[in-house]
């Protein structure tokens, strides 16, 4: 069942570059609107990214079935 998870992989990659870029324009207008501090919305898009990034690393692992 190699490659089985790799659509779903490969849209979850997507995903994250679009959190990536979303938490990228958040800071952008909190710099340009004068702020110092980090703005709420990309700590959260930052925490969302991770996971799925994580789950992208999860998809990747081998599946334990093939080893049997």
């Amino acid at each position: 069942m190699a490659g089985e998870f790799d659509e779903i992989r490969a849209r979850l990659e997507v995903i994250a570059e679009e959190l990536a870029d979303l938490a990228l324009a958040r800071l952008r207008q909190s710099v340009d609107a004068g702020g110092t501090e980090l703005p709420v919305d990309e700590k959260r898009l930052t925490r969302a990214r991770r996971a799925v990034e994580k789950a992208v690393v999860i998809l990747r692992e081998p599946d334990d079935t093939d080893l049997a």
